[in-house]
């Protein structure tokens, strides 16, 4: 038989070549019968398909493609569940039934079994020259790829012997079942590891490539793994493996910045924790420090600068000044809301803040009980629905940032959609002034009676006069529909984090040194409006000591603030902060679990 010609390309050869094969097969053929046994076979409609999907799974593999998932079965039920959670539709319960389907079940399997190359193993011949000690041996292959095998070693005290230490979830340890804690270590690729150090079979196995074969004496006891619940939380810290001379693989850690959504795995281990991002398909978990050891580490290494300052012996109490002060860019805006900015867009007076008395009283969290060390905040996803009252907007900044003007723009924007708190006071109402405008006017012993039942959420005395922000005014305002914007001190923020209200809390930074200089070179310092005070400029020392007190609030609060904005210019600032406060309405957020619960 002469050589049969396979087309121009390897692109096109087994498909032409069985097309042309009855061709050039016919000089040689004897018989008609036999010609039409040839046309018939190599016309078969269902060799012809095989044969296109043999080539174009050859020109796909040729692309080195890369799955977009991994966990199209699990996306799947979460979908599943989430729509049985949700008013029901005809196009709901179609969706429904497509995705209870086996077939689609089956499908969605093996796409994630491809996808994760999640084969099985090819076992070598068992080998003959099993130890006489050893009553049970398992021999393992596990193929690995450009990720890790999933699982760290450690020595046991006892024996001496490398066990597995732990199983990290969606690992190829973990997905190959193979695997298991408690078991112990003998060979790896043929090198026996009974007398070397964690370290040295990390290095082994670093250095491995494509399939690797253990040699395992099974653990005493293999426990079945058990489904946890989703958890997520909002890191507090940031945390870099590399730098934890404690955690037990560096390569196995998690880095993540303070703020970030991580979903909890595992807690197992009560000192490791297995975590991933929220926004990571990668079904791979991670090692970070569990709340109880990061709670313990910062205890431990606390600096002074965060321990609460104690009474004296006389028993008298401690007192911390506060300089209440406010910048004016623009002062033609005396009859924009019929004086309610002479009060309500500012701070403006200056308070002997006497932190020995009590302030409304919250709910406390789990994270304010250990507030000094802050870690994880367990969360849920939250949004804003339409028959519920607005989340409470905090603004925090240090003095002179623009926290008033930013409220002033925003009040400016749309007065029927933003609120202001009115503050109370125990001075008398002048003339020109209207009792709930520009200030609720109050007794001094109705003052001090709600001070006792903890109704102010900050208060003080200025010229013996008392001031301060009821917690009802802020209940007023939001009883009206409105978003209530609310400016308080850090210390203030714990006490309104809770059921009713749902802060959410914006840091305002302010720029570099040299911005401040050119951003606010004409802004004026009103030392004290509520008795008309004199009008300055800032000074060089007034940006230091601006910078120097929003360092001081954040390296002590980050972790009440939900957003930081930097005040460079206001107007961009002010755009920021409309967006952020637009999404707030509109998209989901993470806001704390017991937020949702009574």
């Amino acid at each position: 038989m002469p050589a049969l010609s396979t087309g121009s390309g390897n692109d096109s050869g087994l498909y032409e070549l069985l097309a042309s094969l009855p061709a050039q097969l016919q000089p040689h053929v004897n018989s008609q019968e036999d010609l039409t046994f040839l046309r018939d076979m190599f016309g078969e409609k269902s060799l012809h398909s095989l044969v296109k999907i043999h080539e174009k799974l050859q020109h796909y593999e040729r692309q080195s493609p890369s799955p977009v998932l991994q966990n199209a079965a699990t996306l799947a039920d979460d979908l599943t569940e989430d729509l049985h959670n949700t008013p029901m539709n005809i196009e709901i319960r179609e969706l429904l039934k497509l995705l209870s389907q086996p077939h689609l079940k089956a499908l969605l399997s093996v796409h994630d079994t491809v996808a994760m190359k999640n084969y099985d193993p090819v076992l070598p011949p068992m080998p003959d020259d099993f130890d006489d000690d050893e009553d049970s041996v398992k021999i393992i292959r596990l193929v690995k790829n450009k990720e890790p095998l999933g699982a760290t070693i450690r020595r046991d005290e006892q024996s001496g012997a490398i066990v597995v230490a732990r199983i990290m979830r969606g690992g190829a340890a973990d997905r190959s079942g193979l695997i298991h804690i408690g078991d112990e270590l003998r060979e790896v690729n043929g090198i026996a590891v009974e007398d070397k150090r964690p370290e040295e079979v990390i290095q082994i196995l670093a250095q491995s490539q494509g399939a690797i074969t253990f040699k395992i004496i099974p653990g005493i006891k293999e426990e079945s793994p058990t489904k946890e619940r989703k958890m997520f939380v909002r890191t507090l810290f940031d945390y870099d493996p590399n730098e934890d001379k404690v955690i037990p693989c560096k390569e196995a850690g998690l880095s993540f910045k303070n703020g970030d959504i991580l979903q909890i795995v595992s807690q197992d281990d009560a000192t490791w924790w297995q975590a991933k991002q929220e926004c990571d398909a990668n079904l791979r978990a991670a090692l970070i420090p569990s709340k109880q050891f990061q709670e313990r580490r910062f205890a431990l290494r606390r600096p002074v600068a965060f321990v609460q300052p104690q009474r004296n012996s006389n028993r008298r109490s401690y007192e911390e000044t506060i300089e209440i002060e406010e910048i004016e860019e623009d002062a033609e805006y005396g009859d924009l809301f019929s004086g309610l900015y002479i009060a309500g867009l500012r701070r403006s007076f200056r308070l002997s803040r006497k932190t020995n008395k009590s302030m409304y009283e919250s709910k406390r969290s789990e994270q304010y009980d250990t507030a000094d060390v802050p870690t994880y905040e367990e969360v849920v996803s939250y949004q804003h629905h339409p028959n519920e009252k607005y989340r409470l907007i905090i603004l925090v900044g240090p003095s002179g940032i623009g926290l008033n003007e930013l409220k002033r723009k925003l009040l400016i924007c749309d007065s029927q959609h933003y609120g202001v708190t009115v503050p109370h006071t125990t001075r008398p109402k002048r003339s020109q002034e209207t009792d709930g405008v520009e200030y609720n006017f109050i007794s001094k012993h109705l003052f001090e009676t709600d001070v006792q039942n903890n109704k102010f959420i900050e208060y003080g005395e200025y010229r013996g006069n008392l001031y301060g922000t009821n917690i009802d005014s802020v209940r007023f305002v939001l009883a009206k529909n409105k978003v209530c914007l609310l400016d308080v001190q850090c210390q203030t923020i714990k006490h309104l984090r809770t059921l009713e209200f749902k802060p959410y809390v914006i840091f305002i930074k302010p720029p570099s040194f040299e911005r401040l200089r050119e951003t606010r070179k004409n802004a004026k310092i009103i030392s004290c409006k509520d008795d008309k005070g004199p009008v300055k400029p800032f000074t060089d020392d007034d940006f230091q000591e601006m910078i120097k007190c929003a360092e001081m609030m954040e390296a002590q609060n980050s972790h009440l603030f939900d957003n930081i904005l930097v005040n460079d210019d206001l107007s961009v600032a002010y755009k920021e902060l409309k967006a952020i406060l637009d999404d707030l309405e509109t998209k989901p957020f993470w806001i704390p679990v017991n937020w949702l619960h009574s």
